[in-house]
């Protein structure tokens, strides 16, 4: 799983599935899903449509690869439920501050269930799946296919999770802006927008001091007070000289998030990062 979705929301998509789905399906759907036996993918008011490709089983008389159509259509949430929802995640700002960002915070889950409410899927009455083949067990392989295809689709859209249930990301973010929080957050992003503009020179200007007569050069570069030749290690845990900890924040690596466009492993490219600067920071020591 971790492999086909590196995303958490997308992991907790198939974690969710996995709860009550057949491991031995969803197995073989992943096998589907990676093997490129999805011909045609589509997601469109909620509803997801799919062309699978089929299996030639000359035994039951398939001679030709057949092709499936497969739907998969998520249970909305009401308007009504989705106005609680949307107030109780504008009274809280490290969620609102983030879905305004285009982020899905990893607690969002818990303001859906104070209300008695899910955004992922908890049981097969929160969507309907349906396939032309022959199979007669739901979900079949093809729709456990195309299932881990919306989990890699989360990957590159997160609020897709919104959209299934009824709620385009649009619409969430005129609802959030409505709210106090919601109103001061929008003016700041906007300030942050605003085009660049020009000035007559982007450097600062150089200024010349003068000189003092009774001071020497030797004094002007060195300065009135020598810096300590050693630094002193600070205390970690109670001991003594330890090497001081490296507070060095990272936003720059740290805002392209954990799997960002460029990166095509499976594992965190912060996690990556934070390896490779504490290699650096222990002089390259591998």
């Amino acid at each position: 799983m971790s492999q086909f979705s590196r995303s958490w929301w997308g992991q907790k998509f198939i974690a969710a599935l996995e709860q009550f789905t057949d491991s031995g399906r969803l197995s073989r759907g992943r096998s589907y899903a990676s093997g490129g036996k999805v011909k045609s993918f589509e997601i469109k008011d909620g509803i997801v449509t799919a062309q699978v490709r089929g299996s030639v089983n000359p035994y039951f008389g398939v001679y030709k690869e057949p092709l499936y159509t497969t739907t998969i259509e998520f249970q909305p949430i009401s308007a009504a439920k989705w106005a609680a929802v949307i107030a109780l995640i504008a009274s809280k700002a490290s969620l609102i501050s983030r879905l305004l960002l285009n982020e899905i915070p990893d607690n969002i889950e818990d303001s859906f269930a104070q209300l008695g409410l899910n955004l992922l899927p908890h049981s097969r009455r929160d969507f309907q799946s349906d396939c032309s083949c022959p199979d007669y067990s739901n979900p079949c392989k093809h729709i456990a296919g195309v299932h881990y295809l919306v989990a890699a689709e989360l990957d590159r859209n997160p609020f897709l999770l919104f959209e299934l249930r009824g709620l385009s990301r649009e619409n969430l973010h005129q609802e959030l802006a409505k709210s106090p929080l919601g109103q001061a957050l929008s003016a700041e992003l906007q300030l942050q927008k605003r085009p660049p503009v020009a000035v007559t020179s982007y450097y600062t200007h150089l200024t010349t001091e003068p000189l003092s007569e009774n001071q020497s050069l030797r004094d002007f570069w060195h300065g009135a007070k020598r810096l300590p030749q050693t630094i002193q290690g600070s205390s970690s845990y109670g001991v003594a000289n330890s090497r001081p900890e490296a507070l060095v924040p990272g936003i720059s690596v740290k805002k392209q998030g954990d799997f960002p466009a460029f990166w095509t492993r499976d594992n965190s490219f912060i996690e990556a990062m934070e390896a490779l600067y504490e290699q650096v920071r222990n002089k390259g020591q591998l």
